[in-house]
Formats: C-alpha cells, structure tokens, sequence
C-alpha cells in the first residue's frame, strides 16, 4: 500500500505542472474523457495480456492501469483512502451477495 500512497502523492504534486514536461499533467489537463478513456484502454490491455498467458506482460499491464486509475480518481477528488474503506466495508462478503445489495 506505500507504494500506492506515495503515487498518490506524486500524481497530486504534478497535477498543475507544466504539461509538456508531465505525462500526469498533460492527462490531466486533457480531462476526464481522456483519462477514462486511457483507464478502459489499459483494462482491455490487462485482459488481452492475462489471455496471452504472458506473466510479465500481466504486470506490466496491470501497472499501467492501476497508475492510470490514480489519476483518474485524482481527476475526480476521490483519495485512495476512500476508495480503500469501500473495500474494507465490503470484507467478509461474498461478491454476490455484494453485487446484489447495489440498487441498479
């Protein structure tokens, strides 16, 4: 988890920095449309690589898309805390039954 804080931090200390010397803040100035675009981008890759069977190929994916969800919760206020107590809340409960409780 500190090395999910400390990212946290870093993509908060580029948030208003000079784009062309920042990848966290040229996607964030682009705005939310691009960074869920960037996240879903890098789901698919995720997924493609898992189905590959390629082991590094996973990590590398799945680094890019847990870094590219940081700054899309950046992008809406959300901190990482938060997002961390709905996953402690949901401890204990199977994913069904958690599914089912959400009103759709």
């Amino acid at each position: 988890m500190d090395t999910l804080t400390t990212l946290e931090t870093v993509i908060a200390q580029r948030q208003g920095g000079d784009p062309s010397a920042s990848y966290v803040a040229r996607l964030l100035a682009k705005g939310l449309p691009e960074i869920a675009r960037k996240v879903g981008e890098e789901a698919v890759e995720t997924a493609v690589a898992a189905l590959a069977h390629d082991r590094q190929d996973v990590v590398g994916e799945a680094a890019d898309l847990i870094f590219h969800l940081m700054v899309l919760l950046r992008a809406r206020d959300i901190p990482l805390a938060e997002v961390c107590a709905e996953l402690d809340r949901r401890e204990g409960t199977s994913g069904i039954a958690e599914k089912a409780s959400r009103s759709e």
